[in-house]
């Protein structure tokens, strides 16, 4: 059972959730080592493989650095649930195949050290302490199929073609518009076809 690590305070920012002096490498084992360090130097040393981290608003505020996501994950931590996420904190994540929920009401939920069964399919989370659930905005399947392949190019690299054209639309044509499928370069399959008249 993952144990909670609360953070409570609202617009945690991504300096405090890796310092820029320890930017030095992008390798998740050596960024882990100094996961949240300005915030709660002892963090890393209470963290354990699939814990979950719970935050206040903004979580991740900031700069757009993706080693905010790389220190957490290295580090062990599953998920983080808050209120909601700095847009681009968010984005990194869903990128990098790391799970951010957003709930309503969780800071308010648990305790640190508090243990807790998250349920992905269900959306919620629930105290074992107290009892007590919250919900979570649904995960997209996407984002989920992301973070179960572990991350954007891991997806990318276990899709097909196919696959990959559909979720951007199919959009292989740089003219295609108005109901038309455009004469892009080198694409002869998406062009329009050309229907000649017949004689009468």
């Amino acid at each position: 059972m993952p144990t909670v690590h609360v953070f409570a305070r609202d617009h945690i920012n991504t300096d405090e959730i890796i310092p820029a002096r320890h930017l030095t490498s992008d390798i998740e084992a050596e960024l882990a080592k100094y996961a949240m360090e300005d915030y709660d130097k002892d963090f890393v040393k209470r963290v354990k493989q699939g814990d979950i981290v719970v935050a206040g608003a903004d979580f991740g505020c900031g700069s757009s650095r993706e080693h905010a996501v790389w220190s957490l994950r290295g580090a062990g931590v599953a998920a983080v649930l808050a209120p909601n996420f700095a847009r681009i904190f968010y984005r990194n994540a869903i990128n990098n195949g790391f799970l951010a929920l957003e709930a309503q009401g969780i800071v308010e939920a648990f305790s640190d050290g508090d243990q807790a069964d998250l349920d992905l399919k269900q959306g919620t989370i629930t105290n074992q302490r107290t009892g007590q659930s919250v919900t979570f905005v649904p995960v997209a399947q996407f984002a989920l199929d992301v973070q179960q392949a572990g991350g954007w190019l891991e997806y990318m690299k276990a899709s097909d073609q196919a696959t990959l054209e559909a979720e951007t639309l199919q959009a292989r044509s740089t003219e295609s518009g108005h109901g038309h499928a455009g004469r892009p370069q080198g694409d002869e399959q998406s062009m329009e076809p050309v229907h000649e008249s017949t004689p009468q």
